[in-house]
């Protein structure tokens, strides 16, 4: 089994704890795949929001 990088694993939880405010104990239990898919969509999210707040 590969580990996982703990600088990547920092940075994924750094960032959706930022944006969702979620406890760190519920981001660490989270399943890799599903921590990098909630990280896709926060970044979704914010683009959108970024493009919104362009066209205005």
């Amino acid at each position: 089994m590969m580990q996982y990088p703990a600088d990547a694993l920092w940075q994924e939880i750094v960032y959706l704890a930022y944006h969702l405010h979620w406890p760190l104990d519920d981001l660490l239990d989270l399943e890799h795949a599903d921590r990098v898919r909630l990280v896709r969509g926060v970044v979704a999210l914010d683009a959108r929001a970024s493009e919104m707040a362009r066209s205005q």
